[in-house]
């Protein structure tokens, strides 16, 4: 009997171990399907595989609105973070969130508002990435 249930497990376990929201969003589209749903083979073999996909619904769309709803400065700030643990520059991290797109929102990109908003985030993320880097290279 588990004591958690899937989107306590998902919040407090598997996502406590990511790092930032831009991370967080990574992972999640990572485990979408291109089909719509989601697989974790552990979640699923915890709590069954509908209890999983909800509970990995769930949290995609609240660090998808957490993501529109932060700031770009403070975004700029967790794209450091986030992509530490992929060992990638920002820029080169914005750009494989970019690559995945149609995997970011958890309804896919027919939630055209989101998608478009989401699409000018990463864009301006990318620009100020670029434009931080260039600004570190001649200072060096």
């Amino acid at each position: 009997m588990t004591l958690k249930s899937a989107l306590q497990d998902v919040k407090e376990t598997t996502l406590s171990a990511v790092r930032g929201l831009l991370g967080k969003l990574f992972y999640l589209a990572t485990l979408r399907r291109a089909r719509g749903g989601y697989q974790h083979w552990g979640l699923e073999a915890v709590h069954g595989p509908e209890s999983s996909d909800r509970a990995l619904r769930t949290v995609h769309a609240e660090i998808v609105t957490a993501v529109l709803r932060m700031p770009l400065a403070r975004l700029l700030d967790d794209l450091g973070e986030s992509c530490q643990d992929a060992n990638l520059a920002p820029h080169t991290y914005v750009a494989q969130l970019q690559n995945r797109f149609d995997l970011l929102l958890p309804g896919g990109v027919e939630d055209s508002h989101a998608a478009v908003h989401l699409s000018s985030v990463l864009v301006a993320l990318s620009t100020l990435a670029q434009s931080r880097a260039r600004a570190t290279q001649s200072i060096s």
